[in-house]
């Protein structure tokens, strides 16, 4: 490759609204001061969400999304 990550996507519909769905909940709490700061992990699901791409999934060889 050219050096640049394969971000392929490896997120499922389900999954990416799961994941924002939790995310904001997790911000949402966060700010309410319901919970600490690790509400702002919520972040990092809206991030994957959108992206439909989680490094993790990557890491573990897989996958929620069709190919």
């Amino acid at each position: 490759g050219n050096g640049q990550m394969n971000m392929t996507a490896n997120v499922g519909n389900v999954d990416r609204m799961l994941r924002i769905g939790l995310g904001v909940l997790l911000i949402a709490l966060t700010l309410l001061g319901t919970i600490g700061v690790w509400g702002w992990l919520g972040l990092v699901l809206i991030g994957t969400g959108f992206m439909r791409f989680c490094p993790a999934y990557r890491l573990f060889g897989f996958k929620t999304c069709a190919t």
